[in-house]
């Protein structure tokens, strides 16, 4: 119980080392994720930082033209671009009115929708990409709203076209003005208030004109226009913000690359777990079996022990029952005995005999075996048998048929000779008048043989074909139990196997394996 709770211990351990192990891993991965989003950051800050260096070297007097302004973004969305068909990391760049409306839009095309959600949130992620909002290098968030601002002039180009649709020059997707001939006329309402992208509009515009503060110089091809639409162009194409869409595929594979990491880590993390604890398994098993074999040792000593003051006694008790023995044939024998007293003593000596069978047997059982090993010719061995057995054989007119091949195999003589015996004489007691016995002899391979003892008598039962081993059991009346017993402890000492088969149709089969053989004879 103490050695299972212990395991235990150790296993949940294990577990809680696997677990921390998992768990740093996933905190690793979401820094690695939180890093790839920082340097994305980084690098959307750092192309702001260029996009407004360029526009504000390309100002004058706080204008730029449109036309001037679109190659060098153009040009920069391309050069972000990995191969014809796949998309860079650069995606679009919006440049924002104060109505965060788009006066210069390169790139794929930004819904209005998706605008309002980066400038809400700051930036905005979606599964494939990024948007992030910066204010314009230049402009100042005051509570009055962001001043010093850049306004994005249309160019002439631009103007001229829509002179000839008769509509004035105006941002992309925004409602354009009527315009009047080149003498002047009313000109286009001001743009609605909108707040935009630092709570400004068309009226705080117009307000800070008023306050005096820098305003572009009017281009030639704009000097036709009065002062209000002049007034309403400037804010609507006022850059106060702008917008970068970046693509996530390189923060993806990061992320894929790292996750894919993490995991390996995990699950190697998992084996040695699972191998520390498969070896600690083992450790204790083996501690377990050598506790337990120390044990066994002890008792197999006392055992011993035990074994040798009983053959002792035996010993020593044979010695007087050979008194009671002698001293029976002699009442048996006296002329003047009463007949009576001869039977009883002829019982006598019986009973003697049979007692001193059983402690013959014992003592040989409880004996040590120490092997003398020897190249025998086995059918040799086995044809001293059967003769020693000679008369038993004829008695009961039993035919005894050796057959199998001429091997040579390493044993005891002497005890390879007692084991055939014991199993030969059992066939004998088992089978009936004109039974019959079989010896067979037979390679199982180049360096093992079996022999088997097949009779066909009653047989063994199923049941008991494993405790007839046993000393002391027995299915014969004048049998003492220790036969086979001893025929077992033989084959053991051997490095061999016995077993008791079924002889189809009828009969026993006693079979020893592992036979080790040594040539042909």
């Amino acid at each position: 119980m103490e050695l299972k709770r212990r395991n235990l211990w150790v296993y949940g351990l294990l577990l809680g080392v696997w677990a921390l192990v998992v768990a740093w891993q996933v905190e690793e991965h979401v820094r690695v994720k939180d890093v790839a989003r920082k340097e994305l950051r980084t690098r959307s800050t750092v192309i702001a930082n260029f996009l407004s260096a360029v526009i504000r070297g390309q100002r004058f007097r706080g204008a730029v033209v449109q036309e001037r302004l679109e190659p060098v973004l153009d040009e920069l969305v391309n050069e972000r671009t990995n191969t014809p068909g796949n998309a860079g990391e650069l995606l679009s760049i919006a440049l924002l009115n104060t109505n965060d409306e788009p006066v210069v839009s390169v790139g794929r095309p930004i819904d209005p929708k998706n605008i309002k959600e980066i400038i809400q949130d700051g930036e905005h992620w979606w599964p494939e990409r990024v948007g992030f909002v910066n204010l314009v290098e230049g402009a100042s968030a005051r509570p009055q709203g962001v001043t010093n601002t850049t306004v994005i002039l249309p160019s002439p180009r631009e103007f001229t076209n829509s002179l000839h649709r008769g509509t004035a020059a105006c941002p992309p997707g925004e409602a354009v003005a009527d315009v009047e001939p080149p003498l002047g006329g009313p000109g286009p309402e001001p743009h609605p208030e909108s707040p935009g992208i630092n709570g400004t509009n068309v009226n705080d515009h117009a307000e800070r004109r008023r306050e005096g503060e820098s305003r572009p110089r009017r281009p030639p091809w704009l000097r036709w226009m009065d002062e209000q639409a002049y007034e309403s162009l400037i804010a609507k194409r006022e850059l106060h913000g702008l917008v970068l869409v970046m693509s996530t595929d390189t923060l993806r594979a990061v992320s894929r690359h790292d996750l894919w990491l993490r995991c390996i880590i995990a699950f190697f993390a998992g084996i040695s777990a699972v191998g520390a604890g498969v070896a600690w398994r083992n450790l204790a098993e083996t501690s377990e079996l050598q506790i337990r074999l120390v044990r066994a040792s002890e008792l197999n000593t006392h055992l011993k022990e035990m074994n040798l003051a009983a053959a002792g006694l035996a010993h020593e008790t044979r010695n007087p029952l050979n008194i009671v023995r002698g001293l029976a044939q002699m009442i048996s024998k006296r002329p003047d005995a009463p007949p009576e007293i001869r039977n009883k003593s002829r019982e006598i000596i019986d009973e003697t005999d049979k007692v001193t069978a059983q402690l013959n047997e014992f003592i040989n059982y409880s004996r040590p075996r120490e092997l003398r090993r020897s190249v025998l010719a086995l059918n040799s061995v086995v044809t001293e048998v059967v003769r020693a057995l000679n008369y038993d054989i004829e008695e009961k007119n039993i035919q005894v048929e050796i057959k199998g091949e001429m091997l040579s195999i390493e044993a005891d003589e002497q005890l390879l000779r007692q084991v055939l015996f014991n199993l030969v004489l059992n066939a004998t007691q088992a089978v009936g008048e004109g039974g019959e016995i079989q010896i067979l002899a037979q390679r199982l391979s180049a360096s093992e043989a079996s022999i088997d003892v097949r009779d066909n008598g009653p047989g063994v039962p199923a049941d008991r074909r494993t405790e007839i081993f046993k000393p002391y059991f027995t299915t014969q009346q004048k049998g003492t139990g220790l036969g086979l017993a001893i025929v077992q402890q033989i084959v053991l000492a051997h490095g061999w196997e016995i077993e008791c088969l079924s002889n189809e149709p009828k009969g026993a089969n006693f079979r020893i394996t592992h036979l080790k053989v040594t040539g042909r004879h």
